[in-house]
């Protein structure tokens, strides 16, 4: 079995309703996102020959949906008031709305999945939201 690891990082804050503690409130983390696929067989294709995949491609494709939250806000929907985000908007603010607890558990779930949707074979992503604590998802328990 090969692997290949592909890095991207984004700036962003976050909070966590519903919780009780200093994360509550709006904070920012220099967010790294790492991605390992995997696969048995490599490319035999002139371009591509003896490799899993293209590391710039991968590398590109990570890096896309990273700066979709780059120097963002993210929030879980309904998390804000309407009038709260129309005021941060209306003064040139970026939001981020996800569906989930913008954890970063779940955001190494979300961005294996977005990898998956791109066709890539993920083994692992994982999330660091500080150097030292991270979180990764392998995808769903057998």
């Amino acid at each position: 079995m090969y692997y290949l690891k592909a890095e991207a990082s984004f700036d962003a804050a976050h909070f966590l309703a519903r919780y009780q503690g200093k994360c509550r409130n709006i904070h920012g983390h220099h967010w790294i996102v790492e991605i390992r696929i995997a696969g048995d067989q490599l490319q035999t294709t002139q371009q591509e020959d003896g490799m899993l995949v293209d590391f710039s491609q991968l590398k590109h494709d990570l890096k896309q949906l990273a700066d979709t939250m780059d120097h963002t806000l993210i929030y879980e929907t309904g998390t804000l008031r309407t009038q709260t985000r129309e005021a941060l908007a209306q003064d040139g603010f970026s939001l981020t709305e996800v569906a989930f607890r913008p954890t970063a558990e779940n955001f190494a779930r979300h961005f294996f999945l977005r990898m998956e949707e791109r066709g890539y074979a993920v083994a692992e992503a994982t999330v660091y939201e500080t150097p030292n604590n991270c979180a990764s998802y392998t995808g769903e328990a057998q």
